[in-house]
């Protein structure tokens, strides 16, 4: 810490804060400007210039289905394939089902039915160092917070804006479960202020998550039933067959949202980045709110 620094923090508190506003805006220019300025412009150039664009992804599997939107209008006029690189490190993500994995194995095997369902995509494969124009990971290293909406993520990429009013997943029908209140809630982007025993008044309640998940909410929700989901494709037939989905920020609030289906979101206090978009899609961060918006949808 320099002199002028320490001096600052000492005597005016204010000066010591603008001072750190404005070299870590100094900062963040830098960077851009020396590792990732070329990179943009090299993205926005392979965009314009080319017929075929190879996309690369490391997960997680709801950041993917978050990229489909841009995909989806690029691919009008372009042929895209889209590369899954497994068995990235993450420092630390509470309870994943994946462990200390952005996306294993098993979650693409999960994933890559939904994936080749959507006809826009080309081809769909695990990364082993093929030619990658557009790389999503990108995202995490720039030097921008991503407090924001994460469906946008893409476009920040590749300045790719499309409606997302509009769907972009195909799905088919499920036969068993139709018209049901389909749940998810994972561990982590859970709303700390909100209770969800008032669903103990409802009937038509199915989880499609994980087993430990589904468990940790029986115990509030008795009448909760459980849907073992053999793939993300399986899960998006019953998003696409359901009244409306209620889910946190994990995979079948993504998927709901690129139905379009009547939706509505728990949303982080501590991590606010996803949003709804579209027709009969809310969030709620208060109990108030939650309620009203649920009776709202199950009237539908």
């Amino acid at each position: 810490m320099s002199l002028k620094k320490i001096w600052n923090k000492i005597t005016n508190n204010q000066k010591y804060q603008e001072f750190k506003y404005l070299k870590q805006k100094e900062k963040n220019i830098k960077l851009f400007k020396n590792k990732f300025e070329e990179e943009i412009n090299q993205i926005n150039k392979k965009i314009n210039k080319q017929h075929k664009l190879n996309f690369l992804h490391s997960g997680h599997a709801a950041d993917i289905i978050n990229i489909l939107p841009v995909i989806k209008k690029l691919s009008k006029d372009h042929e895209c394939n889209l590369f899954i690189n497994l068995d990235k490190p993450i420092k630390f993500y509470y309870k994943h089902p994946a462990g200390n994995l952005f996306i294993n194995k098993k979650i693409y095997e999960m994933l890559l039915p939904l994936l080749k369902n959507q006809k826009y995509l080309n081809q769909i494969d695990i990364y082993n160092n093929n030619d990658i124009d557009i790389n999503f990971d990108l995202l995490r290293s720039l030097p921008i917070n991503l407090l924001f909406d994460n469906l946008t993520y893409a476009s920040v990429i590749t300045g790719i804006q499309p409606d997302l009013g509009e769907p972009y997943i195909s799905a088919g029908n499920h036969e068993k479960l139709k018209k049901k209140i389909i749940i998810q809630r994972s561990f982590r982007y859970r709303n700390q202020f909100i209770s969800y025993d008032f669903l103990n008044n409802y009937d038509d309640l199915y989880f499609v998550g994980t087993q430990d998940e589904f468990n940790d909410l029986k115990k509030i929700v008795n009448k909760l039933n459980f849907y073992n989901c053999r793939d993300f494709l399986d899960m998006a037939n019953i998003v696409n067959s359901s009244k409306f989905v209620l889910a946190n920020s994990s995979l079948t609030f993504p998927i709901a949202e690129g139905l379009q289906v009547p939706r509505l979101l728990e949303s982080c206090p501590d991590f606010p980045a996803a949003q709804p978009h579209g027709k009969n899609s809310f969030n709620f961060y208060f109990q108030s709110h939650f309620e009203e918006k649920f009776r709202y949808l199950n009237s539908l």
